[in-house]
């Protein structure tokens, strides 16, 4: 129903004598941006969202009403008619005002020059109006064919005309002609599974839309439509009648709405249009409209959105609850019983676990962890009878202290934790039901917490229950095919739930300040003791926690072909089962971070690092690899693949003479074979060499391997960093070897725009190699930087560059890290930069996260020195901050 209209906002006598003798458009935009205005200044002065916009859609009434009226209707007249969210009386400021034009069913009456007249004004006056026409036969035709239409009149209502023409529409169209209420449930449910499906089955979504997302508006309309086509009842309250809601639950409801509409009514005055989505900026701004403001630990807009989180997740369960509801009494009334008692607090009832009688909990509190205890033994049961989930609500407050200091309960948790099968399903239930949350209250305080990046793309919660759905995924035979190395080391785990532990506590510190590794690897600590894990058990927990960013960083960020690398990545790991626990932990943890920022080369590193490490522990750190003899190994394995092609051994030294030893630590014996023998058979020493290795074997090939032999030149990076962005290739890895002669080699690793390699497409190798040479016989010059337009979601997450430098003694070289935004020609802009300050790159690690990237570059000057001077060091790192971030401005 629509509101009382105050004159402040609509005055509509005024309304009406101004269009007399006027033309209609004039008034009607006036009178519509005056409403605009009034409803928008009391949104931000704070008051009731439902009359709002409630008012909103008594302002559209009567200006629809006004202007049917202006039209020479013949007789007998059609009627207008309010459908769908404008048919309850809710319109946001630019809804879609959906209307439906019902004409009598007079053979020769035209009704097609009036409409169109009247549907044009309402265009020119800004109005989103969606409109049919049609008669009752057509309505009738239309609706039994299409559950949206019939859902659509089974909420409308008259503005002008017959209200008799109105009821025999409802009557035509009610459940007893079609879609009875079997019917539309379960064809309204299989539509909601499809919108669900749409976002992910997820109300976490980083830019979730409030209409129709899990947990949103939508979910709530849910509810009304199935009660107002079985039960006949216009208003949610009917169902607290019918005790299908608790005082509670209804509560939750008005009030979720309420909290909806006024994200939505936000969105909508900030974009001037019709916007459900809340998008980063939108986030941002309707974080400062409602006073949410960053404080030491946490920004504005995240706490902003742990509130948005935290409520659709509560409507979402609340949905859950009351469409089971609906099942069991509308889909499954007619259904035989089937019960099976499990003991004396629990039974089974037509395939879904239920409490014996509704003072289970209160009289057994441990029976609120039993219940998914039994649930993860018994894979039969479908899931929890609605009427128990309201009692598990209901009985949260019985997890206080004492219960979490009950030794049955700690007990059954772990009995969970151990659970050889349906772990993450209870997990999430729990967190759910607000189980999880309420036993372990460090996890409480992450439902719903997000972070406000491209990086991390679900909330804290969310994230850690994937990363152990990710450990359970690798137990799984199809695993050791998909990911051999770490399903043969999850095997290998001697207790399987330390794993889970550390994946539980691993990011458990977010959002209070500090280091998060080492504020979890406390709370995992105290969890440990509490549930009465032994010492060393509980250590290797904390220590996991800790370090659970170790592998990735030390994969991703430094050079693992160098062995001193290995090894002291070996000394702090210190065995092989911590090392097999960590590996584990950070493959779950990148791949439940952001899928697609996961990719064969990551991969490919972490095994690598893996590997090694286990080789330098199989050997004993008393024993460290010596590089000569690394060296040595691995001259000797490429001059046996050589050797099988040819060339004798006086050849390959000849062609080795002038390459540095470093080549030979780091690249492998095939690929050192494959160089020398395309450098043997290049027939113009003074022609760059470029070389694309083609392999269509992920596993073996992680990324594609360029290779370039060129004569040394300043701006040789710059060049090749900039023909790569212009081939959509993105540099994954960048090893530079000097030679004596003059020449330089390059081994980029890169990967397409998709994140694959690009495999043995040999028209596109054979392009990448004809670009890279045609842009290398112009290296003197600065390359043309490529001007794209960054993404919307780039420009939003736009922060200023971060740099530091500093020497590793131990390979002589300087280290410098650039922590900037991710944009169009980065590589390029800094390696002019190296140029302009003579500056040499021996290597480079490229990590893109998100809209972020950490580049690594190890450099030194011109001489192959370290970069030592502290005043040029501070101009360099000044010049690449400046390139960057006014170039990110532009």
């Amino acid at each position: 129903m629509t509101s009382p209209l105050p004159t402040t906002v609509f005055d509509a006598g005024a309304f009406t004598a101004g269009l007399v003798g006027h033309n209609p458009l004039d008034p009607c935009k006036a009178a519509l941006e005056r409403a605009r205005q009034q409803l928008d200044a009391l949104f931000r002065e704070g008051h009731d969202i439902r009359a709002l916009v409630h008012m909103r859609a008594a302002v559209i009434d009567e200006l629809l009403s006004a202007v049917w009226r202006l039209q020479p209707w013949p007789e007998p007249a059609p009627t207008l008619l309010a459908v769908g969210g404008y048919g309850r009386g809710e319109l946001l400021p630019h809804s879609d005002i959906d209307i439906l034009i019902l004409t009598p069913q007079e053979p020769g009456t035209s009704y097609a020059e009036p409409v169109e007249n009247f549907i044009r004004l309402l265009w020119d006056i800004g109005l989103n109006v969606g409109h049919s026409v049609r008669t009752l036969d057509e309505c009738v035709d239309q609706a039994a064919r299409d559950i949206t239409i019939v859902t659509n009149l089974m909420e409308s209502r008259v503005l002008v005309g017959s209200t008799v023409a109105h009821e025999a529409l409802l009557a035509a169209t009610g459940p007893d002609r079609m879609w009875p209420s079997r019917e539309f449930l379960r064809a309204k449910w299989d539509e909601q599974i499809q919108r669900h499906r749409k976002f992910g089955n997820t109300e976490y979504n980083l830019e979730p839309n409030v209409k129709s997302s899990p947990g949103a508006l939508r979910d709530i309309q849910m509810v009304g439509w199935v009660a107002k086509r079985h039960f006949g009842v216009s208003h949610l309250e009917a169902l607290q009648e019918r005790g299908f809601l608790s005082t509670d639950e209804m509560q939750q409801l008005q009030e979720g709405q309420a909290y909806l509409w006024r994200i939505r009514y936000g969105l909508h005055m900030l974009a001037n249009r019709e916007e459900d989505r809340l998008l980063f900026d939108h986030q941002r701004a309707l974080a400062r409209l409602f006073g949410f403001e960053d404080d030491d630990h946490r920004l504005g807009v995240e706490r902003f959105m742990q509130t948005y989180y935290r409520w659709v997740l509560e409507l979402g369960q609340l949905n859950e609850v009351l469409m089971q509801y609906f099942d069991e009494a509308i889909l499954r009334a007619c259904e035989p019983e089937q019960v099976m008692v499990i003991n004396p607090r629990f039974r089974v009832r037509n395939g879904y676990i239920e409490v014996t009688n509704d003072k289970v909990f209160r009289r057994t509190p441990s029976a609120l962890l039993e219940i998914f205890v039994l649930l993860a033994e018994r894979s039969h049961i479908s899931g929890v009878r609605a009427s128990t989930i309201r009692l598990i609500r209901d009985s949260i407050d019985l997890i206080d202290d004492r219960f979490r200091a009950d030794p049955r309960n700690r007990r059954a948790f772990m009995e969970l934790l151990r659970s050889t099968q349906n772990l993450t399903p209870q997990l999430r239930r729990m967190r759910r039901y607000g189980v999880l949350g309420a036993y372990l209250p460090e996890f409480g305080r992450i439902v719903g917490q997000m972070q406000h990046d491209l990086f991390h793309i679900y909330t804290v919660d969310a994230h850690t229950l994937e990363v152990l759905k990710n450990m359970r995924r690798f137990q799984y035979p199809d695993a050791v095919e998909e990911n051999p190395v770490v399903a043969r080391s999850v095997r290998r785990l001697p207790k399987i739930e330390l794993l889970y532990i550390a994946g539980l506590y691993h990011d458990i510190g977010k959002g209070r300040g500090g280091d998060h590794s080492t504020l979890g690897a406390v709370d995992a600590i105290a969890f440990c003791e509490r549930h009465g894990l032994n010492r060393r058990d509980t250590n290797l927990v904390a220590w996991l926690v800790e370090k659970h960013l170790l592998m990735s960083s030390v994969a991703q960020r430094q050079d693992i072909s160098d062995p001193d690398v290995i090894r002291k990545f070996a000394v702090e790991v210190g065995d092989s089962i911590r090392l097999d626990y960590l590996f584990v932990l950070t493959v779950a943890d990148i791949t439940a971070t952001n899928p697609t920022l996961w990719n064969s080369w990551r991969a490919a590193l972490l095994r690598q690092l893996y590997a090694e490490t286990k080789r330098a522990l199989r050997r004993g750190l008393e024993k460290p690899v010596d590089k000569q003899e690394w060296i040595e190994e691995t001259q000797q394995s490429a001059i046996r693949v050589l050797e099988g092609l040819g060339f004798d051994e006086d050849e390959i030294w000849a062609l080795w003479k002038e390459t540095a030893e470093d080549y030979f630590l780091r690249e492998k014996p095939e690929d050192i074979a494959w160089h020398t023998q395309a450098i043997a058979a290049h027939e113009s020493r003074d022609d760059a060499l470029v070389l694309v290795k083609e392999s269509s074997d992920t596993l073996l090939d992680p990324a594609t391997q360029i290779f370039v032999r060129s004569h040394h030149a300043p701006l040789l990076f710059a060049v090749l960093a900039s023909a790569m962005e212009q081939l959509n290739l993105n540099i994954q890895d960048a090893r530079l070897y000097q030679s004596h002669g003059g020449y330089v080699l390059y081994t980029f690793y890169v990967l397409d725009a998709s994140g694959r390699p690009i495999g043995d497409d040999a028209a596109r190798i054979q392009h990448i190699q004809h670009f890279i040479a045609r842009q290398l016989q112009h290296v003197d010059s600065f390359p043309e930087i490529m001007r794209k337009r960054t993404p919307r979601q780039l420009r939003l997450f736009s922060t200023p560059t971060v740099t530091s430098l500093f020497t590793d003694t131990g390979k002589n070289q300087t280290v410098l890290e650039v922590i900037t935004p991710d944009r169009p020609g980065l590589l390029a802009r800094i390696g002019r930069i190296f140029y302009q300050y003579g500056i040499e790159l021996q290597n480079a690690k490229i990590t893109t996260l998100g809209a972020r990237v950490e580049d690594v570059f190890f450099i030194t000057d011109n001489q192959q020195r370290p970069i030592e001077n502290p005043e040029l060091c501070a101009e360099i790192q000044r010049a690449i901050k400046k390139e960057l971030d006014e170039k990110a401005a532009v």
